[in-house]
């Protein structure tokens, strides 16, 4: 997805693209993700801001003709639930520094919940309504962003060598059908930019972040957000590489409701683990008492791009003239990558960014002092002519 938005911004900044992707498109973690297009779960800094950035642009692209209907686009909003009154304190907490930040938010005490969702368990404290948050079926938003583009797609082609000059500026790259020349290149790799990094000789510390989702058989509309408990947002927010689960709920608008959350760093394993889908079974009947009563179709397994600081690297790579990145997401990149594939071209054409890149800068990690993470209140539980051409690399290109 990161990459069909860089593709997008890119091409209609007037500059002439080439995806280059070992893979399909939406063949890695943007067909295992959910589609969310979330400020919800963002805490006040960097991230939000690029998610209301993200947001505005997605809006845009909905407004377009019948893109919307396309992609599967749905502005339903999300509605967090506090399980306890402490709980639902430090979720008002945060969602005053979310308002804050220009983030629109709606109080919802305990009687008004089952006005909003009428399946919602009883008992819960209250919560906090989201009117911004959005949806879209990923794999259709990114096909239709590539198609939009215009730009040519090389799929099947693995990337293996980033060319560079005796200046040690890129020029291009090497792939196992030939080689491509290009002033600029952009590492939109999603869970693989470790490795495309690699290829020009620079660190970039992007790790997995296992998650399985589970599908329900297709229902009659009976849950109209994504519902998700409180401390989904701490789990979002966590270092931790042991297993986290949280409840998370959302109908499609195909039918079948996804229930999440799990994170796990357990390498690249995608072995089916039974005590994680049991897990997110029973958090998602504990918030959907009638889901325990439906029948489970399928799961699915995806890898989240993640950085040790939970931000992305987006923006020039000081370290070798003409190597952009934008990539290391984490869960997010869904509703992220039109915010990252506007602020790409802004870069690659020489105009200033909307948004200060300081906080994403690729090569922070290679710093004594890389204390860019947003802080966490009330937290509950090288440039390019415009006649160049850039590379967005989709999901799986590196080798």
């Amino acid at each position: 997805m990161v990459g069909a938005a860089c593709a997008l911004y890119a091409a209609r900044a007037g500059l002439d693209v080439i995806v280059v992707d070992r893979g399909p498109v939406a063949g890695g973690t943007t067909g295992a993700g959910e589609g969310n297009l979330l400020v919800s779960d963002k805490e006040p800094g960097p991230e939000l801001r690029l998610a209301l950035l993200s947001l505005r642009l997605w809006q845009e692209l909905a407004a377009e003709e019948e893109f919307a209907a396309a992609v599967e686009y749905e502005p339903k909003g999300g509605l967090v639930v506090a399980s306890s009154a402490e709980s639902l304190a430090a979720l008002t907490v945060l969602a005053a520094g979310q308002r804050a930040a220009g983030v629109r938010t709606v109080p919802v005490d305990a009687a008004r919940l089952r006005d909003l969702e009428p399946h919602l368990a009883a008992g819960l404290a209250g919560g906090v309504l989201y009117p911004q948050d959005a949806q879209v079926m990923p794999t259709l938003a990114a096909a239709h962003l590539m198609r939009a583009s215009g730009a040519r797609l090389e799929t099947g082609r693995a990337v293996t060598r980033i060319l560079r000059g005796p200046d040690g500026a890129v020029r291009g790259v090497r792939t196992d059908r030939g080689d491509i020349l290009a002033p600029a290149v952009v590492n939109a790799a999603g869970v693989a930019g470790a490795e495309v990094a690699a290829l020009a000789g620079v660190a970039l510390p992007v790790l997995p972040r296992r998650g399985f989702v589970l599908v329900t058989e297709p229902l009659p509309p009976r849950v109209r957000h994504k519902v998700y408990a409180a401390d989904y947002v701490a789990d979002v927010a966590s270092d931790s590489a042991a297993l986290q689960t949280s409840p998370v709920v959302e109908g499609t608008a195909a039918g079948p409701v996804l229930i999440g959350a799990s994170r796990e760093r357990v390498g690249f394993d995608r072995s089916f683990s039974l005590p994680v889908v049991r897990a997110l079974a029973a958090g998602a009947t504990r918030l959907f008492p009638f889901l325990a009563h439906v029948r489970a179709m399928r799961t699915y397994v995806g890898f989240r791009p993640y950085l040790p600081d939970h931000l992305p690297a987006i923006g020039p790579d000081p370290r070798v003239p003409g190597l952009f990145h934008a990539c290391g997401h984490e869960g997010a990149g869904i509703g992220l990558a039109t915010g990252t594939g506007r602020l790409l071209a802004q870069t690659l054409t020489g105009a200033s960014p909307e948004l200060d890149l300081t906080p994403f800068r690729p090569d922070r990690f290679d710093r004594p002092h890389r204390a860019h993470r947003s802080p966490r209140p009330g937290r509950p539980g090288g440039r390019s002519g415009r006649s160049g051409r850039a590379e967005p690399f989709g999901e799986e290109a590196s080798p």
